[in-house]
């Protein structure tokens, strides 16, 4: 049976790491849930795992997109969907003698790890999601009326919808009549969810604000030494300062600084304020979810005490 486990939790909480030695010692595969690094050519700004640690365990749904490309939810959950659905090559597993291995080593579960909690969702969820791709000359068409008329619009043709989006949700708003307009269904008939069958343990990482500020910190450091200016440089040169990923955190100040507004000292400082701004969403939006299990991101035995709770886990779900 197909088992599945998600490391999850804010941004520089340590999730790549711990999911590789993890993966190692399962002998399992990774897959990204991270709505960035599905792009090809984002890699230092997005803290993409590196080609050794790739070669080291087996990374899927990364580098999948062209930066000039739009990957959505749907698209990423059917891709999701499939690979759990399908036999994937397993990495060595690092000690598979151990006694401390799961007792099912030739059916290791696989690691859904990531910081986009949509795209974790959508898969332990199993949220419905209708496949309806951006109509971008409908959407023209639907701007120009202003939010007040395209809500009020959305409360006569799908009424239930329209009463869990909020009246200046110009982006919801949006999309639901985008759905209704394109398929003829309200988009409230077409959403719910339909979990899946197969076991799923969620792992989350926390550790205290002050701590996570410091991690932030050094994370946008070392992205700089690793040459994250020159990363936007080279992509703002081949796709142009327009592209809607450039717009996105730490390529959008490094930008700025290309384009002489703000220095670079001024760049790294708004790129850790807009960090710590989005770690404190990802904290909120995660802890929503009581079905996720925390751990101390700082604790030195971290990986010995999640590695106990995943045997626990196989043990339980195998018997």
């Amino acid at each position: 049976m197909t088992k599945l486990i998600v490391i999850c939790g804010a941004t520089v909480t340590g999730k790549s790491g711990l999911a590789l030695a993890l993966a190692m010692r399962l002998g399992s595969v990774i897959i990204s849930a991270d709505s960035r690094q599905v792009y090809r050519e984002f890699d230092i700004g997005t803290a993409k795992p590196t080609v050794a640690e790739q070669k080291l365990v087996p990374h899927y749904l990364i580098d999948i997109c062209a930066p000039t490309d739009t990957m959505t939810v749907a698209d990423y959950q059917q891709q999701a969907q499939a690979l759990i659905n399908s036999p994937l090559s397993p990495s060595s597993p690092s000690s598979p003698s151990s006694p401390s291995s799961p007792s099912s080593p030739s059916s290791p579960p696989l690691l859904l790890v990531g910081g986009t909690g949509l795209y974790i969702r959508s898969i332990v969820r199993g949220m419905k999601i209708p496949r309806v791709a951006p109509q971008i000359e409908l959407r023209s068409q639907l701007e120009s009326l202003g939010q007040p008329q395209l809500y009020a619009i959305l409360q006569q043709v799908d009424p239930v919808a329209a009463q869990k989006i909020h009246g200046n949700d110009s982006v919801r708003t949006l999309r639901a009549l985008e759905v209704f307009y394109v398929t003829g269904y309200p988009i409230s008939e077409q959403q719910g969810e339909n979990p899946p069958n197969y076991p799923i343990l969620q792992i989350g990482l926390d550790c205290d604000v002050e701590k996570l500020g410091v991690r932030i910190q050094q994370r946008t450091e070392q992205m700089i030494a690793n040459g994250l200016v020159e990363e936007v440089e080279n992509l703002c040169q081949k796709y142009g300062a327009d592209l809607s990923l450039l717009n996105t955190l730490g390529y959008q100040e490094i930008k700025q600084h290309l384009a002489g507004d703000i220095s670079l000292d001024e760049a790294k400082e708004l790129t850790i304020l807009h960090t710590r701004q989005f770690a404190k969403r990802q904290r909120t939006w995660f802890r929503a979810y009581p079905q996720i299990e925390w751990f101390d991101a700082d604790d030195p035995d971290l990986l010995e005490k999640v590695w106990h709770r995943i045997n626990e886990f196989i043990s339980c779900t195998s018997s």
